[in-house]
Protein backbone atom coordinates (compact mmCIF):
# COMPACT_ATOMS: atom_id res chain seq x y z
CA UNK A 1 0.00 0.00 0.00
CA UNK A 2 1.60 3.45 -0.90
CA UNK A 3 2.29 5.01 2.09
CA UNK A 4 0.13 8.45 1.43
CA UNK A 5 -2.77 6.30 1.04
CA UNK A 6 -2.66 5.16 4.91
CA UNK A 7 -4.24 7.82 6.37
CA UNK A 8 -6.05 11.19 6.00
CA UNK A 9 -4.50 13.40 8.63
CA UNK A 10 -6.78 16.49 7.76
CA UNK A 11 -9.84 14.08 9.32
CA UNK A 12 -7.76 13.30 12.41
CA UNK A 13 -8.10 15.59 15.12
CA UNK A 14 -6.77 12.88 18.34
CA UNK A 15 -4.17 10.20 18.25
CA UNK A 16 -3.82 7.42 20.64
CA UNK A 17 -1.14 5.49 20.75
CA UNK A 18 -0.26 2.29 22.60
CA UNK A 19 3.56 1.85 24.11
CA UNK A 20 4.29 -1.96 24.45
CA UNK A 21 4.97 -3.48 20.96
CA UNK A 22 3.97 0.05 19.24
CA UNK A 23 6.52 2.81 20.32
CA UNK A 24 8.40 0.30 22.34
CA UNK A 25 9.93 -3.10 21.18
CA UNK A 26 8.16 -6.03 22.47
CA UNK A 27 11.72 -7.90 23.09
CA UNK A 28 11.91 -6.01 26.53
CA UNK A 29 8.82 -7.86 27.21
CA UNK A 30 8.89 -11.14 26.16
CA UNK A 31 12.55 -11.33 27.57
CA UNK A 32 11.40 -10.61 30.55
CA UNK A 33 8.21 -12.54 31.27
CA UNK A 34 9.27 -15.44 29.11
CA UNK A 35 12.81 -16.03 30.25
CA UNK A 36 14.39 -13.57 32.78
CA UNK A 37 10.95 -13.82 35.42
CA UNK A 38 10.80 -18.07 34.90
CA UNK A 39 14.70 -17.91 35.58
CA UNK A 40 14.56 -16.26 38.73
CA UNK A 41 11.27 -17.56 39.72
CA UNK A 42 12.95 -21.31 39.41
CA UNK A 43 15.72 -19.44 41.91
CA UNK A 44 13.35 -18.71 44.52
CA UNK A 45 10.80 -21.65 44.31
CA UNK A 46 13.85 -24.45 44.14
CA UNK A 47 12.59 -25.34 40.89
CA UNK A 48 13.49 -26.73 37.61
CA UNK A 49 13.15 -23.93 34.88
CA UNK A 50 11.08 -25.91 32.78
CA UNK A 51 9.01 -25.91 35.23
CA UNK A 52 8.91 -22.61 36.07
CA UNK A 53 8.08 -21.51 32.72
CA UNK A 54 5.38 -24.13 32.42
CA UNK A 55 3.89 -23.13 35.64
CA UNK A 56 4.24 -19.55 34.44
CA UNK A 57 2.49 -20.19 31.41
CA UNK A 58 -0.46 -21.54 32.89
CA UNK A 59 -0.36 -18.28 35.27
CA UNK A 60 -0.58 -15.67 32.37
CA UNK A 61 -3.16 -17.68 30.00
CA UNK A 62 -5.22 -17.62 33.06
CA UNK A 63 -5.62 -13.67 33.74
CA UNK A 64 -5.02 -13.41 29.79
CA UNK A 65 -6.84 -10.33 28.90
CA UNK A 66 -7.72 -8.49 32.06
CA UNK A 67 -6.09 -6.12 34.25
CA UNK A 68 -4.01 -9.03 36.34
CA UNK A 69 -2.04 -10.19 33.04
CA UNK A 70 -0.92 -6.09 33.14
CA UNK A 71 -0.25 -5.71 36.70
CA UNK A 72 3.03 -6.07 38.19
CA UNK A 73 1.35 -5.35 41.90
CA UNK A 74 -0.36 -8.48 41.01
CA UNK A 75 1.98 -10.92 39.62
CA UNK A 76 4.77 -9.72 42.54
CA UNK A 77 1.80 -10.24 45.37
CA UNK A 78 1.39 -13.89 43.12
CA UNK A 79 5.24 -15.52 42.71
CA UNK A 80 6.45 -13.29 45.73
CA UNK A 81 8.66 -11.08 43.58
CA UNK A 82 9.79 -7.60 43.48
CA UNK A 83 8.93 -7.32 39.41
CA UNK A 84 9.76 -3.81 38.92
CA UNK A 85 12.99 -4.65 40.99
CA UNK A 86 14.23 -7.73 38.49
CA UNK A 87 13.45 -5.46 35.55
CA UNK A 88 15.97 -3.33 36.38
CA UNK A 89 18.27 -6.34 35.87
CA UNK A 90 17.37 -6.24 32.35
CA UNK A 91 16.75 -2.67 31.48
CA UNK A 92 19.44 -2.27 28.68
CA UNK A 93 16.50 -3.87 26.84
CA UNK A 94 14.54 -1.29 26.50
CA UNK A 95 14.55 0.30 23.40
CA UNK A 96 12.54 2.54 20.54
CA UNK A 97 11.23 1.29 17.69
CA UNK A 98 12.97 2.50 14.60
CA UNK A 99 11.47 5.70 13.42
CA UNK A 100 9.08 6.59 16.49
CA UNK A 101 10.91 9.57 17.58
CA UNK A 102 10.76 11.14 14.18
CA UNK A 103 6.96 9.87 14.06
CA UNK A 104 6.33 11.50 17.58
CA UNK A 105 8.12 14.89 16.77
CA UNK A 106 6.51 15.75 13.51
CA UNK A 107 2.93 14.96 15.47
CA UNK A 108 3.83 17.30 17.82
CA UNK A 109 4.10 19.98 15.26
CA UNK A 110 0.53 19.44 14.28
CA UNK A 111 -1.02 20.88 17.51
CA UNK A 112 -3.73 17.39 17.62
CA UNK A 113 -4.43 15.81 20.66
CA UNK A 114 -1.75 13.07 21.44
CA UNK A 115 -2.03 10.95 24.53
CA UNK A 116 0.13 8.00 25.05
CA UNK A 117 -2.48 4.66 26.23
CA UNK A 118 -1.11 1.73 27.80
CA UNK A 119 -2.45 -0.87 29.69
CA UNK A 120 0.70 -0.60 31.55
CA UNK A 121 0.83 -0.64 34.91
CA UNK A 122 1.53 3.10 36.21
CA UNK A 123 4.78 1.81 38.16
CA UNK A 124 6.05 -0.02 34.35
CA UNK A 125 4.94 3.14 32.74
CA UNK A 126 6.88 5.76 35.25
CA UNK A 127 9.84 2.75 34.80
CA UNK A 128 9.92 3.11 31.20
CA UNK A 129 9.81 6.48 31.38
CA UNK A 130 12.62 7.10 33.07
CA UNK A 131 14.68 5.10 30.66
CA UNK A 132 13.01 5.91 27.14
CA UNK A 133 12.25 10.22 26.65
CA UNK A 134 8.84 10.19 25.16
CA UNK A 135 6.45 11.58 28.28
CA UNK A 136 7.26 15.32 26.47
CA UNK A 137 5.61 13.95 23.59
CA UNK A 138 2.38 13.65 24.86
CA UNK A 139 -0.37 15.95 26.00
CA UNK A 140 -1.85 12.86 27.94
CA UNK A 141 -0.35 9.48 29.75
CA UNK A 142 -3.41 7.48 30.52
CA UNK A 143 -2.95 4.06 32.09
CA UNK A 144 -6.09 1.46 32.30
CA UNK A 145 -5.35 0.59 35.58
CA UNK A 146 -6.20 4.51 36.55
CA UNK A 147 -9.87 3.07 35.08
CA UNK A 148 -10.12 -0.48 36.43
CA UNK A 149 -10.33 -2.18 32.98
CA UNK A 150 -8.01 -3.06 30.08
CA UNK A 151 -8.01 -1.99 26.62
CA UNK A 152 -9.80 -5.07 25.73
CA UNK A 153 -12.65 -3.77 27.50
CA UNK A 154 -16.05 -1.56 26.18
CA UNK A 155 -15.76 -0.17 30.06
CA UNK A 156 -12.12 1.24 29.41
CA UNK A 157 -13.04 3.05 25.96
CA UNK A 158 -15.99 4.79 28.04
CA UNK A 159 -13.87 5.44 31.05
CA UNK A 160 -11.49 7.39 28.98
CA UNK A 161 -14.12 9.41 26.67
CA UNK A 162 -14.99 10.89 29.95
CA UNK A 163 -11.17 11.78 31.24
CA UNK A 164 -10.23 13.20 27.66
CA UNK A 165 -13.27 13.89 25.21
CA UNK A 166 -12.91 12.82 21.95
CA UNK A 167 -14.84 12.74 18.55
CA UNK A 168 -14.68 8.97 17.75
CA UNK A 169 -14.66 9.05 14.14
CA UNK A 170 -11.54 11.91 13.86
CA UNK A 171 -9.73 9.45 16.73
CA UNK A 172 -6.50 7.44 15.52
CA UNK A 173 -5.64 4.74 17.03
CA UNK A 174 -1.99 3.25 16.75
CA UNK A 175 -1.30 -0.67 18.76
CA UNK A 176 -0.29 -4.11 18.12
CA UNK A 177 -3.14 -6.04 19.79
CA UNK A 178 -6.24 -7.18 17.81
CA UNK A 179 -8.37 -8.30 20.39
CA UNK A 180 -7.48 -4.06 21.63
CA UNK A 181 -7.79 -2.62 18.21
CA UNK A 182 -11.22 -4.73 17.92
CA UNK A 183 -12.49 -3.07 21.10
CA UNK A 184 -11.05 0.05 19.63
CA UNK A 185 -13.07 -0.71 16.62
CA UNK A 186 -16.55 -1.27 18.41
CA UNK A 187 -16.33 1.72 20.23
CA UNK A 188 -16.38 3.51 17.39
CA UNK A 189 -12.79 4.78 16.82
CA UNK A 190 -12.47 5.98 13.25
CA UNK A 191 -9.07 5.27 12.28
CA UNK A 192 -7.15 2.22 13.19
CA UNK A 193 -3.49 1.00 12.15
CA UNK A 194 -1.93 -2.04 13.74
CA UNK A 195 2.25 -2.58 14.52
CA UNK A 196 2.99 -5.94 12.50
CA UNK A 197 6.56 -6.38 13.91
CA UNK A 198 6.00 -5.70 17.76
CA UNK A 199 9.12 -7.73 18.76
CA UNK A 200 12.39 -7.50 17.09
CA UNK A 201 13.09 -10.73 17.07
CA UNK A 202 10.42 -12.35 16.19
CA UNK A 203 8.96 -12.67 12.79
CA UNK A 204 5.88 -10.11 11.80
CA UNK A 205 2.94 -10.99 11.96
CA UNK A 206 -0.42 -10.91 9.79
CA UNK A 207 -3.10 -8.66 10.82
CA UNK A 208 -5.92 -8.73 7.90
CA UNK A 209 -8.41 -7.02 9.78
CA UNK A 210 -6.67 -3.66 9.61
CA UNK A 211 -4.40 -1.48 7.83
CA UNK A 212 -0.65 -2.52 9.29
CA UNK A 213 2.48 -1.24 9.54
CA UNK A 214 6.08 -3.16 10.24
CA UNK A 215 7.37 0.22 11.88
CA UNK A 216 6.35 4.30 11.58
CA UNK A 217 8.54 4.88 8.23
CA UNK A 218 5.80 3.55 6.66
CA UNK A 219 3.28 6.42 7.56
CA UNK A 220 3.85 9.77 5.64
CA UNK A 221 4.43 13.08 7.75
CA UNK A 222 1.55 13.95 9.28
CA UNK A 223 0.01 17.02 8.69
Amino acid sequence: MAHQQILDWQQIDTVFLDMDGTLLDLYFDNHFWLEHLPQRFAENASMDIEAARAHLRQLYESRQGTLDWYCIDYWGDKLGLDILTLKEEVDHLIRMHPHVEEFLHGLRETGKIVALVTNAHPGTLAFKLERIPLADYFSHLVSSHEFGYPKESQLFWEALQKRLPFERERTLFIDDSESVLRSAREYGIGHLVAISHPDSQQPGKALDDFISISNFSELHKPA
